[in-house]
């Protein structure tokens, strides 16, 4: 690929042959893509970031040429790109940041909302924000008047995949230092030889000689029975079923909470209610580690507050987020620079990590109150006035110090810790499935020749009721205030975002059954005394289902489609030849 063809993505010159090369099977047919149009969906751009004296952070170059950036946006990328301490950051570093797309130009693509209607929750695409993965260099170099070559390469995507786009940038960064440009236009030539994302399939990945080998975990992969079937007393679980965290976002969990072990349970408690949280640290790619930790310590549900595993000082929400005039919003920041010390002390919530290098063993360290928050920027731990509203397990601690005296691999003691955090997650989480299961009308009350119905409301007391008998207490042996932990849940966005998630799956759900019935029905019969109108309301409402089904909004067995469709036709068969030309 030469650097002429940087501008060739949607030029109608391109030969018929180049376009033969790329097309990909889609569903049941062939549809054929320009170039780049696979890139796309996988990455957004490649930018290359250089330090200029005069300049500051500037950007260099943006891969392929035609992507464009606003400038605000070119803006973010420059200082998100370079880390933002004290440290010093010598050699090579990774990390990777979280930011907003400008709303003026939303960037979607159908292999997206496709990949978002299989792909499990928490690894959905989020069209507001752009995750950067960044590789930064820096060494001496006495031919430059500042004394250091400082440069970093960005890759930006929608994907929230961050251990693929970490071994992706870790293989080209290298090559593009040592080689230059042509190893990016290599790279990217690669790249846009990839299949769909696609969950659930197993993937080859071409990329510098190399072939990665994922499979993007699917919400189709767990058994058919779920929790939202109506008429069964039981009401089965699912959800949550043999569900573990992904290689495509999993980190070493063991290593990250060291330094806060003792209190996993608090901030499992924090994280699911939504509290504001500042992780602080001496190099953004340990508050990467830890900001992700933090959000995947409730997995499967997906944590639906903004966070930013790197946030700066010149990041557009800066001073959204460090305001006093209010109360600090729902958010995990990751901060790097000593100003935030002394700016987000009002903050309730703070990690403070040390150098993770030193830690040998679970911390010991107790919980940091009020007065002591203005030493935070020398002292490691957690310092926050939140009373848990259940008891310390203690047995998981002593599980994880019996790892260490016997030096179980940080391998070993990270699975622990999931299976353990999984687990009260779980515990938490399957009560309000049942409940919501339950709220689901009976399937002989769905008549074909009534509206689809819809779930009952959400009631919170009714549910606190409800957990007297199917709380958590039949799958966690932790005591403490569960109700008092939901209450609070009730108000966050966690809630909210899961039960929007849910309401939407019943109503689905209920769609569905509500067609099925309808194709089995006798129509012809109940339409023997109806009026014209009635009929062609019928009609027209039958044909308003079927366009869902076909859509893909609604999953039906292609009989069900079959026989729903010669109902409509027999049905217009049946009215005057006018309205039959009209209805046609």
């Amino acid at each position: 690929m030469d650097t002429n063809n940087k501008q060739d993505s949607y030029d109608s010159s391109v030969s018929e042959k180049a376009l033969q090369s790329f097309t990909f099977h889609s569903n049941a047919h062939n549809v054929s893509v320009l170039p780049w149009d696979r890139f796309s969906r996988w990455v957004y751009c490649i930018c290359v970031v250089t330090f200029d004296l005069e300049l500051g952070q500037a950007m260099e170059m943006i891969y392929p040429a035609h992507i464009k950036l606003t400038e605000k946006e070119k803006t973010s990328i420059c200082f998100m790109a370079f880390p933002d301490s004290n440290s010093g950051c010598m050699g090579n570093t990774q990390f990777y940041f979280r930011m907003r797309q400008c709303p003026s130009r939303k960037f979607t693509l159908p292999a997206h909302e496709e990949y978002n209607k299989s792909s499990l929750v928490p690894l959905q695409i989020d069209f507001c924000h752009f995750f950067g993965f960044v590789y930064f260099r820096q060494v001496k170099d006495k031919t430059i008047p500042r004394g250091y070559f400082q440069k970093s390469m960005v890759l930006l995507t929608k994907l929230p995949l961050i251990a693929l786009f970490t071994e992706v940038l870790g293989k080209i960064a290298p090559s593009f230092f040592a080689s230059g440009e042509p190893s990016i236009e290599s790279a990217c030539h690669d790249i846009d030889q990839w299949p769909s994302p696609v969950p659930g399939v197993p993937l080859s990945l071409p990329l510098m000689g190399n072939v990665l080998q994922i499979c993007i975990p699917s919400r189709l992969d767990k058994s058919s029975s779920s929790p939202e079937e109506p008429g069964d007393e039981k009401y089965p679980v699912t959800f949550f079923d043999k569900i573990n965290i992904p290689s495509t976002i999993e980190i070493d969990a063991f290593r990250c909470f060291l330094p806060v072990l003792s209190h996993i349970q608090l901030l499992w408690e924090l994280v699911i209610t939504a509290e504001p949280i500042i992780v602080m640290a001496g190099s953004p790619n340990i508050t990467c580690d830890m900001v992700q930790a933090l959000i995947c310590m409730i997995w499967p549900l997906r944590y639906c507050c903004d966070y930013r595993p790197f946030f700066t000082i010149h990041d557009s929400e800066f001073k959204e987020y460090t305001t006093k005039v209010q109360a600090p919003p729902p958010v995990i920041l990751g901060v790097t620079n000593p100003f935030f010390a002394k700016t987000l002390q009002h903050w309730p919530h703070i990690i403070r990590i040390g150098d993770l290098q030193n830690q040998s063993g679970p911390s010991k360290q107790k919980i940091k109150r009020g007065g002591n928050i203005k030493s935070l920027d020398s002292k490691p731990g957690l310092y926050t006035m939140y009373k848990p509203f259940l008891n310390k397990d203690k047995d998981i601690l002593k599980k994880i110090m019996k790892g260490v005296q016997v030096e179980k691999s940080n391998e070993s003691q990270s699975t622990i810790l999931r299976h353990y955090l999984l687990e009260l997650t779980q515990s938490f989480m399957i009560p309000l499935e049942r409940y919501m299961a339950s709220l689901m009308p009976l399937q002989k009350n769905i008549s074909p020749h009534k509206d689809t119905p819809i779930p009952s409301p959400f009631n919170p007391d009714d549910f606190l009721k409800s957990i007297e008998q199917s709380g958590p207490q039949l799958t966690s042996g932790i005591k403490g205030n569960w109700s008092g932990l939901y209450r609070r849940f009730f108000r966050s966005a966690n809630f909210a975002g899961w039960y929007d998630m849910r309401y939407k799956e019943v109503v689905r759900k209920l769609q569905g059954l509500h067609i099925q019935v309808i194709s089995e029905a006798n129509m012809m019969e109940w339409i023997r005394d109806k009026q014209e109108v009635e009929i062609v309301d019928l009609v027209l409402r039958l044909r308003k289902k079927l366009l869902a089904a076909e859509s893909g909004n609604l999953s039906l067995p292609e009989k069900t489609i079959e026989k729903l469709q010669s109902h409509v036709n027999d049905i217009i068969q049946t009215l005057p030849e006018d309205l039959q030309n009209i209805l046609n």
